[in-house]
């Protein structure tokens, strides 16, 4: 067993509280598509990364209104297509559970994506979510989890993180904070994982929160 004792908990959104695998592959194959992209060269970038960073790598000199264009476009699509977006297991549970005061939801989608995959998943919405459209640059620079500890009111150290892609992997150990890896859309990450946030026990105390994972090699002692 592995234990940390935090002051909050940062989630990100996509893949870690909500499943949106199916909205984010549909709209980001349209994306390829109009930039003229086989989807298997863009199918590695599409979860956790801004799309402004995202085609910063795939096409340097794309010009800025167009990769404005392609962002705006990339809002319309996601936040419209709600087909199939639901809570991850456990994750209502595990809101509910937790002091809102001490939790926030970190995204690399915009306020409209976030807000609308929150709603069709039917879960609560934190006092505190940090959306692409209040940082500069997203995950995996370690902006985004910096500024949902300085919102909680928690140093970053004391806030531990759960994702699930490398990229929100980077920003969380990059601002300094604890992170948990939940194996939903990635096979494996570099952090200690789970396979899902049911497999996290969350403890709320007066002095914090006590979050413990099960080792995986003890998992997969007591799953034969």
């Amino acid at each position: 067993m592995t234990r940390w004792m935090v002051d909050a908990i940062l989630f990100d959104l996509d893949g870690t509280l909500v499943d949106s695998a199916g909205s984010v592959e549909r709209s980001w194959r349209q994306l390829a598509d109009k930039i003229g992209r086989p989807w298997a060269e863009v199918k590695p970038h599409i979860h956790g990364v801004p799309v402004p960073q995202v085609m910063t790598m795939l096409e340097p000199d794309m010009p800025t209104e167009r990769v404005e264009a392609l962002r705006l476009f990339m809002i319309e699509s996601e936040s419209t297509d709600t087909e199939g977006v639901v809570p991850q297991p456990s994750a209502a549970q595990v809101l509910a559970a937790l002091p809102p005061e001490r939790v926030a939801i970190v995204t690399s989608g915009g306020i409209r994506l976030a807000s609308s995959r929150i709603a069709a998943a039917g879960l609560p919405t934190p006092g505190v979510v940090v959306t692409a459209d209040d940082v500069t640059v997203g995950k995996p620079d370690p902006a985004p989890y910096l500024m949902g500890a300085k919102l909680l009111g928690f140093p970053p150290e004391r806030c531990l993180v759960v994702e699930d892609a490398p990229a929100g992997i980077a920003s969380a150990k990059a601002a300094g904070s604890p992170v948990i890896g939940v194996l939903t859309t990635h096979p494996a990450l570099d952090a200690p994982t789970v396979r899902n946030l049911g497999e996290i026990t969350f403890t709320p105390l007066e002095a914090g929160i006590e979050v413990s994972i099960e080792d995986a090699d003890v998992a997969r002692l007591s799953a034969h």
